[in-house]
């Protein structure tokens, strides 16, 4: 006697196949039965409130807050003169001459601060004080003009 040309795994996937298209021939009349009116284009609207907020109701046009346009500020923020940035001090915790990095702590910061022979105004050797400026490198801070105290 000849085997069946079906298997288990074809006969289960054919009955899910047919169960799925049943579900959502369900779910399609169910949709029609209960929404069949259509919304208009002004009620699928929103609006934004003063706050920002989404609202269907307009906003009231007595609440507009007036915005200067040159207030607004997109990326970094310009430094303003009075707070330029200071020299810190710190003590160098590492470095490697022969590579040209090392690391210096700051007392107030948690992490270290990276720094590379390029930055360096003065030689530098573990445990000297330096005074420095911190840029923002590839892979964060990074000291700049680094000098011996």
């Amino acid at each position: 006697m000849a085997k069946s040309q079906q298997s288990f795994n074809k006969k289960e996937r054919e009955k899910k196949r047919r169960k799925r298209k049943k579900d959502k021939a369900e779910k399609r009349e169910q949709r029609k039965a209960e929404g069949g009116e259509k919304k208009s284009f002004e009620e699928l609207l929103m609006y934004v409130d003063e706050d920002g907020n989404l609202t269907p109701t307009p906003p009231d046009p007595t609440k507009k807050k007036k915005i200067n346009v040159e207030d607004i500020e997109i990326g970094v923020s310009k430094k303003d003169k009075d707070a330029e940035e200071e020299s810190r001090k710190g003590t160098v915790k590492f470095f490697n001459e022969e590579k040209g990095y090392g690391f210096i702590n700051v007392p107030n910061l948690r992490d270290s601060i990276f720094v590379h022979a390029a930055g360096l105004i003065d030689e530098i050797r573990e445990g000297d004080n330096v005074t420095f400026e911190i840029e923002i490198g590839p892979k964060g801070p990074v000291a700049v003009q680094v000098k011996v105290v």
